[in-house]
């Protein structure tokens, strides 16, 4: 395959890896201001404690999307270590994310309904692009490129030998030695 061809290809396969990691990030974030919301407006909580548990309540919900989707083809062998790291960088997200609607919120008193969602929104954007890049060289950790197979000359240099050589090369047998 040409180096133009690899490269294509490996832009393919992060495209899709991209899509795929957006469509699981699509549904948490869905569950993420659905929680969010419903804790905002039926409990007491405060505005980055309903955020807080809201986004946990999403890093589960993408956790099981990621592994069993998005990441399915990639190391399965040491779960629990997967799974430890995904918890710690999802903890980093989870400040990144929370970080932002806490400056909103307490930094320039942006509390209303509407600002919370947008900041939250706005911190879930920044810390998406923490995760995408923390999550695949990390966590979910490709396989190790299969070795291409030998190829078949240089497998049996015996054969490729006798192949190449021409029937009036063919040495026959001494009738003197014999």
């Amino acid at each position: 395959m040409s180096e133009r061809g690899a490269l294509r290809t490996r832009l393919d396969l992060l495209a899709r890896e991209v899509a795929k990691f957006g469509a699981v990030g699509a549904v948490g974030l869905l569950v993420n201001i659905a929680v969010f919301n419903l804790l905002r407006h039926t409990t007491d909580l405060q505005v980055v404690r309903a955020s807080v548990l809201a986004t946990f309540v999403a890093i589960l919900c993408n956790y099981v999307g990621f592994r069993y989707w998005t990441y399915r083809d990639r190391d399965k062998s040491r779960r629990t270590r997967e799974l430890t790291l995904f918890l710690l960088f999802s903890a980093a997200g989870a400040v990144i994310e929370n970080g932002v609607l806490y400056l909103a919120t307490y930094g320039f008193d942006w509390n209303t309904p509407v600002q919370s969602n947008v900041f939250k929104i706005l911190g879930i954007g920044i810390a998406t692009l923490f995760r995408f890049w923390s999550y695949r060289t990390w966590v979910f950790k490709a396989l190790p490129a299969a070795r291409p197979l030998p190829d078949e000359e240089a497998a049996r240099p015996a054969e490729r030998f006798l192949e190449q050589r021409r029937p009036s090369e063919t040495v026959e047998p001494d009738p003197v030695r014999n």
